[in-house]
């Protein structure tokens, strides 16, 4: 899927809609092969992020762990480690 999409659960703080939007966004531009749409399908393209965001933000509410909140600057710093391993 999309490489740039990111894990938005369980974080603290939790993912801003900013974070939601962006990832449908994402999500979006992939489905449609396209970074920026005609101006003939800038509405639909539109409509489809906003609506993706509304269920994944829904998603994101619904969901229930029983695992402690995730460290932002935790994980930047093991995704780091990773890719200057999987690069070196």
């Amino acid at each position: 899927m999309c490489r740039n999409i990111k894990p938005l659960f369980n974080f603290d703080p939790p993912a801003t809609d900013a974070e939601v939007h962006d990832a449908a966004l994402q999500f979006v531009r992939k489905l449609s092969g396209t970074t920026k749409p005609s101006k003939r399908n800038q509405a639909a393209f539109e409509r489809a992020v906003n609506s993706i965001a509304a269920c994944a933000l829904e998603l994101l509410v619904s969901l229930e762990t029983s695992q402690p909140p995730r460290n932002r600057e935790e994980e930047t710093i093991k995704a780091r480690a990773k890719m200057a391993i999987r690069f070196a």
